[in-house]
């Protein structure tokens, strides 16, 4: 590894450990938190004012949040430096009335969040988690970390055409998880029993916000151990190396010089569309970054400075050439694991990459000595898209898509090169440093 990077394998081993800890938006910002305390963050609350001390700070907002770190001496219309990444994943979430059964078999009702790989959550051990809300309105955070529940596949003798024309998925028949045997269904034992993992007074949980798991722990994998197989890499890979990035950054020797306002934004709901007050395409970037630079006495003018002069990476998963599939990518674009990050380009603005855009990313990485690869989807395929666009559109802010190829995308468990974590960690404080 080169002297001038922050990060080692270590920081893959941290990964881990982080998406085990992390099965729900929730958990993955209160982890996020309790990593950026522990560099000398403090949370400040929404509802208070704020000051224009220096050092670092972070809101907290329901599945997402945003901290940044002002350098002593920073100036109101200091710019930004913004990594952005999202904290939600697909899966199954649990509905309203979520007590349901049939023939014998107890089930839980979910509904299908973003765009899963729906036959990879079958016939796996399913744990259940998230956010349980008193009648207070107060949150608590439950993480049922064991088989409790399984979505079984039929039988293939009960379907012999699933080897010829391949497994056809019901999103609403099909997919309901069972969690137990019995004919009597009754309402509200699904609460009643996360209470009770809780440790919540019975009766009192008046709303929540549940989801699966697969309780399988990440795990390297391998002759050479030189992959990582795991849950929630898209997205919450790109969270940790900027959490871990941030909390360099601003624990480092040059923290006072910095000359930029380094930020972490990361945000919930990007797999459904992002419109909502904790995703990138509501007001919470901008509410934060205009009050940061009001409490340290500016003025809309500093605040259209600053602004101009940001700029934002948004770290976001990309696509692998897969092995199998090669055909699906574009034939001069083969971004390979362990080849480095990747810097994403869609001339239709899918991804906010453009020409600036890509010299401030080959500079990071120039600067920490990391490799990174260019991506582009195939002309015959439609393109996915990010936060990136989002945030470029909505606050004027120059924004480039960056991130780390992985393969089986938005399956329950993704794959990556054990090495791509840290040397996207390592670039990104090159970022945020400037």
């Amino acid at each position: 590894m080169s002297t001038s990077q922050r990060f080692d394998l270590g920081h893959t081993d941290d990964l881990m450990s982080f998406l085990a800890a992390s099965p729900s938006p929730y958990h993955a910002v209160a982890n996020a938190a309790e990593r950026l305390e522990k560099a000398g963050f403090r949370r400040v609350a929404e509802t208070d004012a704020w000051d224009g001390t220096s050092g670092g700070k972070y809101v907290l907002r329901g599945g997402a949040i945003v901290a940044w770190y002002v350098p002593e001496g920073a100036a109101p219309h200091t710019p930004f430096r913004i990594v952005g990444a999202h904290t939600d994943s697909p899966n199954l979430r649990v509905k309203p009335l979520p007590d349901t059964g049939a023939h014998g078999w107890r089930q839980v009702a979910v509904e299908i969040y973003g765009g899963p790989l729906m036959n990879s959550w079958l016939d796996r051990d399913l744990g259940l988690a998230g956010r349980l809300t008193l009648r207070d309105g107060s949150s608590h955070l439950v993480n049922v970390d064991r088989p409790l529940l399984r979505v079984p596949q039929l039988a293939i003798h009960l379907d012999r055409s699933v080897s010829t024309d391949g497994l056809k998925l019901d999103k609403q028949r099909h997919l309901q998880p069972v969690w137990g045997l019995g004919d009597d269904v009754r309402d509200g034992d699904l609460i009643a029993f996360l209470e009770q993992e809780a440790g919540l007074p019975a009766g009192e949980v008046a709303g929540w916000d549940l989801m699966t798991h697969s309780v399988e722990p990440p795990a390297y994998l391998g002759r050479d151990r030189e992959l990582v197989a795991g849950p929630r890499m898209d997205n919450l890979l790109s969270v940790h190396a900027g959490t871990a990035a941030l909390a360099a950054v601003a624990t480092g020797p040059g923290a006072a010089d910095l000359p930029y306002v380094p930020v972490l934004a990361a945000f919930d709901h990007e797999e459904n569309g992002s419109q909502s007050d904790t995703g990138a395409d509501g007001p919470l970037l901008g509410s934060v970054l205009e009050r940061s630079v009001f409490a340290r006495g500016g003025s809309h003018e500093d605040r259209a400075r600053a602004f101009a002069g940001a700029v934002c990476v948004s770290s976001d998963t990309g696509h692998a050439v897969h092995p199998n599939y090669a055909e699906r990518h574009d034939p001069t674009h083969h971004p390979r694991a362990g080849g480095g990050p990747i810097l994403k380009v869609n001339v239709n603005n899918r991804y906010a990459t453009d020409g600036s855009g890509r010299a401030v990313w080959a500079a990071a990485c120039e600067k920490a000595e990391v490799p990174f690869q260019s991506f582009v989807s195939n002309n015959s395929m439609p393109c996915g898209t990010t936060i990136g666009p989002i945030t470029a559109a909505r606050h004027g802010i120059r924004t480039v898509d960056i991130g780390v190829a992985i393969l089986s995308m938005h399956s329950a468990r993704e794959l990556c090169a054990a090495d791509d974590p840290f040397l996207l960690a390592n670039a990104l404080v090159a970022f945020l440093e400037g």
